[in-house]
């Protein structure tokens, strides 16, 4: 019995010195280990409780925990230029680099297709620091 109770002070000051819940359903499965302790003296059954309620426990709380934990991703100054507009100040060539100019930053660029120079183009994403951009066809 001694040694569940260790182990659930050892999982819980883990746990207290993580930021990210780790090893909090083995705590609770340690506990449920020493109850089963107190009245048998059967590790088999024991270490069967603690796996059974460890799992339990992840089960019931981790949907819980996934939706408090779920944080809002605020864009950055780089997701703000998707979906914007700009123009093409060195031509693109089909799946080459080129530039364009958005939001007031020059930016290097590429497209699926040719674009001129002085084109207006419309931000689909970024690809590590590149832009891939489509021109905005002229009605």
């Amino acid at each position: 019995m001694e040694i569940w109770f260790i182990a659930f002070l050892v999982l819980l000051l883990i746990e207290l010195c993580t930021i990210n819940l780790v090893s909090i359903w083995f705590a609770i499965g340690a506990l449920g280990g020493m109850a089963t302790a107190y009245f048998t003296e059967n590790v088999t059954i024991q270490i069967i409780i603690f796996i059974i309620l460890s799992v339990i426990a992840l089960l019931i709380t981790r949907p819980f925990v996934a939706k408090v934990r779920k944080r809002k991703i605020t864009p950055t100054n780089l997701d703000r230029v998707i979906g914007k507009e700009g123009i093409v100040t060195k031509e693109i060539l089909k799946n080459s680099y080129g530039e364009v100019k958005v939001a007031g930053n020059k930016w290097t660029a590429t497209s699926k297709k040719e674009i001129e120079e002085g084109k207006e183009i419309k931000v689909l994403k970024i690809e590590g620091v590149k832009l891939l951009v489509e021109e905005i066809e002229e009605d």
